[in-house]
């Protein structure tokens, strides 16, 4: 068995088990998140054929079972679905558990200052294309889901991401390399920013960002009434479209 394919079992396994728990009843939800899934997927997936073609990045064969389709590594689609299925079961989970209430001052601060701190790194990394592509597009994500659809659940979706980032940059840094001989997944550093935590490239990080991002906005968007986030300030508002 490859070792791009256990790291996707492992992710996804746990969730997957507790997605029957009585009171997150994440089964219930499935209707609306493989369609999110499917969509971000096929996006993601495009990008990833691209780059894969171009150089930006590739996969070393001893850590891969060998089938492919559409020259991608078979693990390398299933990664589109078992990682954005256990980070929203994450979302979930915090949502049900964890319930906080909706800070729309807050969250407009944060965006503000994640779209100031993506749109700086895409200029500075501008003739990166890996950089300035997941740079870009993590600022644009955050301006068109706070200013354009006004959406009131981006606050969910930074706490969740921020915990998540603990996990991620365990898998990933094992996919890049940390511990291994040779990494799962290797980077062509004339095409980021050559800045790396540890075995990562800083651009995963806002790739991570986008991808779950677009996952839990489409999840959101499909969700028919009240959003899944719970509302705690006392009147129920109805979700626009």
């Amino acid at each position: 068995m490859s070792t791009y394919l256990i790291i996707n079992i492992l992710v996804v396994i746990i969730p997957l088990l507790f997605s029957f728990d009585k009171k997150v009843a994440f089964f219930r939800i499935w209707k609306y998140i493989f369609p999110a899934m499917l969509i971000t997927g096929a996006t993601f997936i495009l990008w990833d054929i691209l780059f894969t073609h171009i150089g930006v990045w590739g996969f070393n064969e001893v850590h891969l079972t060998g089938l492919k389709i559409i020259n991608l590594p078979m693990e390398e689609w299933l990664f589109f679905i078992t990682v954005p299925y256990a980070v929203v079961f994450t979302y979930r989970v915090l949502n049900v558990w964890v319930p906080m209430k909706k800070h729309p001052e807050m969250q407009r601060t944060i965006s503000y200052a994640l779209i100031i701190i993506f749109a700086t790194a895409a200029v500075l990394y501008y003739d990166r294309i890996y950089s300035v592509a997941t740079f870009s597009l993590a600022a644009l994500f955050v301006l068109v889901t706070e200013w354009l659809l006004r959406t009131d659940y981006l606050l969910h979706f930074y706490r969740t991401y921020l915990i998540a980032l603990i996990p991620f940059l365990i898998t990933n840094g094992v996919l890049t390399g940390f511990g291994l001989e040779e990494p799962v997944v290797w980077y062509n550093d004339s095409m980021n920013s050559a800045i790396r935590i540890v075995t990562i490239p800083i651009e995963d990080v806002a790739y991570g960002f986008v991808l779950i991002g677009l996952n839990i906005t489409l999840l959101e968007w499909f969700i028919p009434g009240t959003a899944s986030t719970p509302d705690l300030s006392g009147t129920k508002k109805k979700k626009s479209h």
